[in-house]
Formats: C-alpha cells, sequence, structure tokens
C-alpha cells in the first residue's frame, strides 16, 4: 500500500507542473535550471521533458506523455491529468479496502466503454474547405493568424490522399527561420549543406536521380591492387563507373541526390554537364524526394544498368532552386506525391522555436482532425462521458464499479481544470454544466471562460480533434493501470565493473 501512495503522490506532483496550462486561461510555468537559465512555456510536454524527475512512476506518465506527442502532436497536458487523476482516485479506493486487481479491471471497463462513446459523438470532416478545419488551426495555433493561414494552404497544396497517407506527419513539413515571413513552400526543402557548389536555379522537367549510396567506382580489397591482376580489375571497375557517368550526362540528368559521398572526378565531370549535386543527404529527405519526384531510389549498382532501364529509374520535377539563405534547395513540381513545406517566420532567433512547436501542434490538430473528425472541445465532451459512465456503472457488478468511478472522477477533471484556470468556482460551475447537459441533453455544454456562464461550445468554436481526445484517454487508461499494479519498488543492484 506504500508504494500505491508514493507512486500517487509522485503522479500528482507530474500533473501540478502542467495543469495550471490548460484552457484559454491557462499560465506559464517557468523552468528553472541548475546554472540559472530560464525557461517560460505553456506546452506540456515540453515541461514534462525538461523538469526534473526522480521517481519512476512520475517517468512513467512523462514517457506516455512524450509518446502522445509523437502520435498526435498534442494533448500531452490532458493525458497526463487524466492519468494522474485515474491513479488518485484507484489508490483512493484501494485505500477504503476495495482489491487493487478489481479496481484495475474495472478502469480497464470504464475507459473502453468511454472510447466507444466518443467516437459515437464525433462529427467527420468531408471536405478541406470546412470551415471547422481553420477554426481548429487557429485554436492550436493560439490564435497566430499567419500560421492559421499557412497551415490551411499546406492542407489545399498536399490534398486529402497525402494527409490521410499512413505514416505522414503535416508537423514534419514545418520549418521556422528568422529571416523569412511565414508561407507555404510548394515541394520540399533539402539541405544543402553538402551542396558541391552554387549552381544557377533548374527549370523545365528536370529529371532527378536520387542515390542511397556513394557515387563511385567500386574499389578492390588493397591486397589485390598489388598485384597485375588486382590492378587491371580496378582500372576495369573505373572504366564501368566512367561509362555509367556518361549514361547520365546522356540522359541529360540535372540533380543528383545522394545518401553518401561523391567521387571527386565524378564531381567534376558532372558539374561540368550542368548538374546539380547535393550528397550525404539524411535517408527521411532522400525518400522524401523520391516520392515527389517519382525516382526510383537505388544503390550503387542501379547506375551500371543499361541505359532504357536506368532511364525507368529516374524521376522528374519542375524547378530546383538554390535558397541560399536558408542552407536549402527547393525542389518543386515533381512528378509523384505532393509535396510542401510550412515556413513559420519569427522576429528573432530567441522566438523561432516557440513559434516552431505552435506551427507543429496546428498541423497535428488539423490533420488529426481530417483523420478523425471533431468532438466538443472545453472539456465538456469529457464531462458527458463521465455523465454517461455513471449510468453504465450501476450495470457493473461487484468490485469493479470502485475503477469504473475512477474513471468518472477523472473524465471531470479536464473541465475542472480549465475552470480553476479561468478563475471560478469551480463546484458551482461544474454542476451547472452537468445540470444543463442533462436538461438539453447536450454534449456540447461548457463553461465560457470570458464570462463564467453555461454556453455550447461547438457553437463557440471550441473543438478538439477527436483521435486527440481519444488517443489521451487511452493512454492516460494504460499507463494508471499500470502505475496501479505496481507493488513493490525494489532498487536494482549494481552491477559489477566489467
Amino acid at each position: 500500500m506504500n508504494a500505491l501512495k508514493q507512486n500517487s503522490d509522485a503522479v500528482n506532483m507530474v500533473a501540478a507542473a502542467v495543469e495550471s496550462t490548460l484552457g484559454p486561461k491557462g499560465l506559464d510555468t517557468m523552468l528553472v535550471g541548475e546554472h540559472d537559465e530560464v525557461l517560460v512555456t505553456n506546452d506540456g510536454v515540453t515541461i514534462l521533458d525538461k523538469m526534473e524527475m526522480h521517481h519512476p512512476a512520475a517517468r512513467m506518465i512523462s514517457h506516455v506523455a512524450k509518446a502522445q506527442q509523437q502520435e498526435m502532436g498534442d494533448g500531452t497536458t490532458t493525458s497526463t491529468i487524466l492519468a494522474a487523476a485515474i491513479v488518485d482516485e484507484g489508490v483512493k479506493q484501494a485505500m477504503r479496502g476495495v482489491p487493487i486487481i478489481k479496481v484495475i479491471e474495472g478502469v480497464r471497463r470504464g475507459v473502453r466503454f468511454a472510447l466507444n462513446k466518443m467516437k459515437e459523438k464525433a462529427q467527420p470532416i468531408y471536405s478541406l474547405d470546412d470551415d471547422w478545419l481553420q477554426r481548429i488551426a487557429f485554436t492550436a495555433s493560439r490564435e497566430n493568424e499567419d500560421i492559421t493561414l499557412s497551415v490551411i494552404e499546406a492542407v489545399h497544396l498536399l490534398g486529402r490522399e497525402k494527409l490521410l497517407e499512413s505514416g505522414f506527419k503535416l508537423s514534419d513539413t514545418v520549418l521556422a527561420h528568422p529571416q523569412t515571413e511565414s508561407n507555404v513552400v510548394a515541394g520540399l526543402l533539402i539541405d544543402r549543406s553538402e551542396l558541391s557548389a552554387h549552381v544557377p536555379t533548374l527549370g523545365d522537367e528536370i529529371r532527378v536521380l536520387t542515390l542511397a549510396d556513394n557515387l563511385e567506382p567500386e574499389y578492390i580489397e588493397e591486397l589485390a591492387k598489388g598485384t597485375d591482376a588486382g590492378f587491371a580489375k580496378q582500372e576495369q571497375l573505373k572504366e564501368e563507373f566512367y561509362v555509367a557517368l556518361e549514361h547520365l550526362i546522356h540522359l541529360q540528368v540535372g540533380l543528383i541526390v545522394t545518401s553518401g559521398h561523391v567521387d571527386p572526378h565524378a564531381e567534376e565531370v558532372l558539374m561540368d554537364a550542368g548538374m546539380m549535386i547535393i550528397q550525404r543527404v539524411n535517408a527521411n529527405d532522400l525518400k522524401k524526394l523520391s516520392e515527389h519526384t517519382g525516382s526510383r531510389l537505388m544503390k550503387k549498382s542501379g547506375l551500371f544498368k543499361p541505359l532504357e532501364e536506368l532511364e525507368k529509374t529516374l524521376g522528374q520535377c519542375q524547378e530546383v532552386e538554390d535558397v541560399d539563405f536558408l542552407n536549402r534547395v527547393r525542389v518543386s513540381g515533381g512528378a509523384g506525391k505532393p509535396f510542401a513545406t510550412i515556413l513559420v517566420g519569427a522576429a528573432t532567433t530567441d522566438t523561432v522555436q516557440e513559434r516552431e512547436r505552435i506551427c507543429k501542434d496546428a498541423a497535428s490538430a488539423v490533420q488529426a482532425a481530417i483523420r478523425g473528425g471533431y468532438v466538443p472541445g472545453g472539456g465538456a465532451v469529457e464531462l458527458s462521458l463521465a455523465r454517461e459512465l455513471e449510468q453504465f456503472r450501476e450495470k457493473v457488478q461487484g468490485s469493479e464499479r470502485f475503477g469504473v468511478s475512477a474513471v468518472v472522477e477523472a473524465l471531470q477533471r479536464p473541465m475542472s481544470q480549465i475552470i480553476i484556470n479561468a478563475g471560478f468556482n469551480v463546484l458551482e460551475k461544474v454542476e451547472n454544466v452537468k445540470t444543463m447537459q442533462v436538461k438539453k441533453q447536450s454534449s456540447s455544454l461548457g463553461i465560457d471562460c470570458d464570462r463564467g456562464v453555461v454556453a455550447d461550445m461547438v457553437e463557440m468554436g471550441v473543438v478538439d480533434p477527436l483521435l486527440v481526445k481519444y488517443h489521451a484517454l487511452r493512454a492516460a487508461g494504460e499507463v494508471s493501470c499500470a502505475i496501479l499494479r505496481i507493488h513493490n519498488v525494489v532498487s536494482m543492484k549494481k552491477e559489477a565493473n566489467k
């Protein structure tokens, strides 16, 4: 029981660090480093990432919040508050004598029920012109109009099919820079640090080669080179490589991008032929370029294929531009999948990271809404789920119903915290909302944080992507059950030095 209480205290400490940031009236948290460096932010995952944690249960909550951020790009504070509340209520039930294993099973049943009901409450988004997308972007971007417009423009450039593509994250297209205005660039921006030399802008149906390898001849072992046969073999390999270079020139390749380095002789020959060469590009950018241009990502051995087969591996784009001040090369008008880059401007270098984070949040929220629709925000949907879960609890037999009660209490926490942060009486306001939700049979009623009155969140434009809320509750349920199952905490012995 001591372990349970200690775990609960540790988890509540983590929640206390982020709960004051929740909602439109949320405040900032100041993080102070060991050398008195200061970071002020209201971003939950940043707070959890930077704050000092020693207790293992606290670190478990932090890891789940980070996973939520990586998966959905938002909802970390909500998932943390929900998890802490479930653990806190679960421990209280256990202290009253309810078997912890029954509490855990009840929590699981309660979370499953709430997740299913949450899906039923979601409103789908069928069109990229839906006004809700702009509203969601505006809210997630902390009401930064330039970021909102850029995210929506990128959404239209990419199209619904790309946004629904498994593994694609709109937030990965965000790039912040203090020397630019916020806008959207059609195509890809590739790091140009290893650009062989400055080449004028290329245009008009440029052929593209993407090579996941070094662009150099095959080399035999050093010992073999000392023999006549070895020397002859090496010269043959060089000759074959030079023929491959001639093939690239004959095919009028305009852009070569490699993951490795480029042989100096090859670099000179190809640049003399007017090609732009970028080497040592990371695997992710190389894959994106392959998809955008329709080129076939290949190894060095592919260079020695017959001319007709080599031609089939080439991609195509409309423009390649060296954007010097960004240290990037822009590739646009690809023959393959559409891509776009969201450039976020910042007044100073100090604000670049914060602006980039805000834009990534907005991009993640919009993409999540396109994929799963939206639900009422402001804690309204959670409070309505708590009300329905109370009715479900009456049908649960035995001690598991106490675990369901823990989820009921937890689902009321988001709205309660939003009301606290807005400076109103939490007990009075939550009861007012509960009464009105029942009276009007509505799951979208919450509190207007400016006036302190019950209002329809959807009519106010306060909505959240379903997937963000769904993943936050699911993650909170999983980690809280894992923490509640911990009976003892034992220190591992130190390993002997080897």
